[in-house]
């Protein structure tokens, strides 16, 4: 997983210098008065969503993958304290009747 996010990362910095370069040299345009920083990167995090969508199709599918069998586990683990307690209970609750 944080691979991916340092990956996502990149690509939205990459955004961020070719925005910030074509807004600078005037091929794009500039934000109103003192939101240029805030239009630089709002511009950024839209062309780096889809970018990052296509070309981190298959990092993202391995990162939720990873992410469901750590799930998995937890739910297993989860299920065998369960029933391991459930086993002592019952061992306690029987040994109590018996005496």
């Amino acid at each position: 997983m944080l691979r991916y996010t340092l990956m996502r990362l990149g690509i939205f910095v990459g955004c961020l210098g070719v925005v910030w370069g074509l807004v600078y040299s005037g091929v794009a345009p500039r934000g109103l008065g003192d939101s240029n920083g805030m239009w630089v990167v709002l511009l950024s995090l839209v062309i780096s969503a889809p970018i990052s969508f296509v070309v981190l199709r298959k990092e993202r599918d391995r990162a939720s993958i990873q992410v469901a069998e750590r799930v998995d586990r937890m739910k297993s683990n989860l299920e065998a304290n369960r029933n391991q307690e459930d086993g002592a209970d019952d061992a306690a609750r029987a040994q109590g009747q018996a005496s």
